[in-house]
This record gives C-alpha cells, structure tokens and sequence, in this order.
C-alpha cells in the first residue's frame, strides 16, 4: 500500500439498528438514493436484454426499493428480495405498501409485484443451485467480512446463462477522501452522513475489487463463454457484472 492508498476500514455486517434503518429510509436521504437506484435499473434491464421473464434474487435489498422498481419494469420475472435485518426486511414490506396498496406488510410475499421480501443471511441461502436466472446485490459487498462467501453462493445459485449485476460504493485515494465524502454526501446530513463516510471507508478499490473476482467461481466464463467483469460507475461506484447469455 502506498502513501497514496486510503486503507480500507470494514464497516458492520448488519444495519439492524433502528435509527440506521430510518436514516437510511428517510424522506430526504430517498430524495437523493432514488436517483442512484434508477442508474443501477437501468444497468439491470440492458444485462437482462430483453428476457421477459425468469426469477431473480436480490441480496441485501435493504428497503426493498431496487427490488420493488425492477418488479414494475419487469412484470413477467418473479423475485426473491433477502436481508439478514429484520428492520430492513420490515422497512422493505412497508414500502410495498405505497406501490401495492391491497398488500399488507405483515405478509412476506407481494402477489401484485411478484416479489418475495425474506430474513436470510446472502452467505447461506436455502436454495437449491442454479435457481435465478439474475442475481442482483447493491451496497452490500462492503459490509462482508468474508465476501468470498456471498461471490461463491452467487455463483453457485446463478442459471450457467444467467445475469449478474453487485454494485457498491468505490473507495477514493488518501487524498481525495474528504473532497470525495464532502461532495458526494452533500446530500446527507447527520447520521446519514456519517453511514456514507463509514460505507466510502469500507468499499473496495477497482484492483481489490478485481483480485476477489479472480479469486471466487464467478471468474469462471458463462454457458456462452461471456465472461464476468468489474465494472466502473462515475467515480461513485464499481462492481461486477454479467449478462445473460
């Protein structure tokens, strides 16, 4: 690591706190996450190319509103939305609510939406293998401590042809931090702000992002030989993708 490199701090596994599910879920930190989910939709529907229907996965959906948006784009796929929060698995249900009003949060399922809200820990999931044709996870690979073991269940859980799409925060050097943190977070304020400076200190770099791609069965190419890759988005986010093949 040179003088340049900002050392990576992992943050908690789990955001079950209830004053971290509501900073996260507020009205004025939604105003401005809705448009990064928008961005991480549409990526979403070009990797699936048109597909109009399959089952996918969302690992860590937190408050469900990637899920809940890609379910109103996509009405012919099935989803299963996971999180290892209680609190976010409720918040996710609640905010069914506003997109299927007949939907009662006490339920786990949305019949409306096809979607699936369940407690589950993304390292072990009871699945049989190759069960989603799509697997989804957004901001969660930088609260693992083992995220190898998500990366080999994902593989393990994806169709041969099926679509891959992890997307979370990027790491800045050592000396763009506080810029970066100051201007990207503008939008945050108090305890939101200071999850998003925590989660940008937890996030991987491209060539760290890279070397756990090398190291997990996701390396390995699809059933049509398309390879999956590490990705770069603005100077916010990276991750690993796939299409269908």
């Amino acid at each position: 690591m040179s003088l340049f490199d900002l050392p990576r701090i992992p943050e908690s596994e789990v955001m079950d706190d209830s004053g971290e599910v509501d900073a996260y879920s507020s009205a004025a930190a939604q105003a401005f996450l809705d448009k990064i989910d928008d961005t991480f939709v549409a990526h979403a529907l070009r990797l699936l190319r048109g597909r109009e229907s399959g089952r996918a996965l969302d690992i860590g959906t937190g408050p469900g509103q990637i899920v809940l948006k890609l379910a109103r784009r996509l009405p012919g796929w099935h989803f299963t939305a996971v999180d290892r929060s209680p609190n976010m698995i409720a918040q996710a249900r609640r905010n069914a609510v506003s997109v299927a009003p007949g939907f009662s949060p006490a339920s786990s399922s949305v019949p409306d939406l096809r979607v699936q809200f369940l407690i589950a820990d993304g390292n072990r999931l009871d699945f049989p293998g190759q069960s989603f044709d799509f697997v989804l996870c957004n901001s969660v690979l930088h609260h693992l401590a083992e995220p190898q073991n998500v990366l080999s269940e994902i593989a393990r859980l994806v169709k041969p042809d099926g679509a891959i799409l992890l997307r979370d925060l990027r790491r800045p050097s050592r000396l763009g931090y506080r810029l970066h943190v100051r201007w990207y977070g503008r939008h945050y304020s108090g305890l939101m702000y200071r999850l998003y400076c925590a989660s940008v200190r937890a996030a991987y770099t491209v060539p760290e992002l890279e070397a756990l791609l090398r190291r997990s069965p996701l390396a390995a190419p699809s059933a049509n030989g398309i390879a999956t890759r590490v990705f770069t988005h603005a100077r916010t986010h990276l991750g690993i993708e796939r299409p269908l093949a």
